[in-house]
């Protein structure tokens, strides 16, 4: 019997591998890890223009109709999550590509979303970077929660979890979004802005939890940031676009704000030039907010499910229109 040929994209740890039994596909599936992220499409059609299966790590890779056209053998994409922007499924479909999904856990990127807050409002980086460097014992004056005004961007799914842990540290909590009544508000103890300006100019940490989308898309601008408290901070763990970033870089060296920290960036990785890098009072990371265990042991051991789904013609958590034979 002839193998199919599976890869995983942007197993940038290495560790898709290890997070799922595999071997429940291996006498029909022959599967690679790729750690490595591609830059271009002509990379990716020569790494892996051999493969019938891609299983892809959240949006690090995109597909446009472009990249399905480069890839003739390609038959089952998988995501982790339910929903990937940078996949065109429509494209998908002309192609014969089934596009599946994974489950994701909402709680990794809330998690993520504190150690920002927390990250900034004590100066965490700084502070630690002197002990490890022998260099001044306390040189900064943390900024308080307690009390405060935590102003949300978004009380969706993850912004209402956002809004909880603000209350168990005292802080007053308000939301706006362009969808948001006073009944959902309610539910979760908090109080409505009545309009995007009224929540910049009255929060203390703003933090972003909408979905990108044309009514989203740099939402936040310049005139927005001049908005904020000279004294506030802003948080993006959503998308990086939903936050225009030359904006964001000028209210870091202008001071329109005291600090900003995000994990989520218009090209990623982010390049070594780009001037986040150096902008002062900005917390960045690696757009971890999804990558913990226990999401990586989800995504992988269903993306396992979903091939074994698609090889029996049952495919599972479908996303696109599908053909139903498998790739034979």
């Amino acid at each position: 019997m002839t193998l199919l040929h599976c890869a995983v994209l942007d197993d940038y740890q290495g560790v898709a591998l290890a997070m799922a039994d595999w071997s429940a596909l291996a006498r029909e599936v022959e599967v690679r890890s790729v750690q490595s992220h591609f830059t271009s499409e002509d990379e990716v059609a020569e790494a892996v223009g051999d493969c019938e299966i891609l299983v892809a790590m959240r949006e690090r890779t995109p597909f446009p109709e472009s990249l399905f056209a480069r890839l003739p053998r390609l038959k089952l994409l998988i995501t982790s999550g339910m929903r990937n922007a940078s996949i065109d499924l429509e494209a998908a479909a002309r192609h014969g590509v089934t596009v599946c999904g994974t489950a994701s856990n909402s709680e990794p990127p809330v998690e993520l979303t504190w150690a920002l807050i927390l990250g900034l409002a004590r100066h965490v980086v700084r502070e630690g970077s002197a002990f490890h460097q022998n260099g001044p014992w306390q040189s900064t004056v943390g900024a308080d929660l307690h009390g405060r005004r935590l102003a949300l961007v978004g009380l969706g799914k993850i912004g209402a979890k956002v809004a909880r842990v603000g209350q168990a540290f005292g802080m007053e909590v308000i939301a706006w979004s362009q969808n948001l009544d006073d009944e959902r508000a309610a539910e979760h103890g908090v109080v409505r802005a009545h309009s995007l300006g009224e929540l910049l100019e009255a929060g203390d940490f703003v933090s972003v939890h909408l979905q990108l989308s044309d009514r989203t898309r740099g939402l936040i601008g310049a005139s927005e940031l001049k908005r904020m408290r000279r004294t506030a901070y802003l948080v993006n763990t959503s998308r990086a676009a939903i936050v225009d970033q030359a904006a964001l870089v000028q209210a870091l060296h202008d001071g329109w704000i005291a600090g900003a920290g995000s994990d989520v960036f218009e090209t990623e990785p982010l390049s070594a030039d780009d001037p986040l890098r150096t902008a002062p009072n900005f917390l960045g990371l690696p757009h971890l907010g999804y990558v913990t265990r226990r999401n990586y042991e989800g995504y992988f051991q269903q993306a396992v499910e979903d091939i074994a789904a698609y090889l029996a013609g049952r495919p599972e958590r479908t996303l696109s229109a599908r053909p139903a034979q498998p790739p034979r």
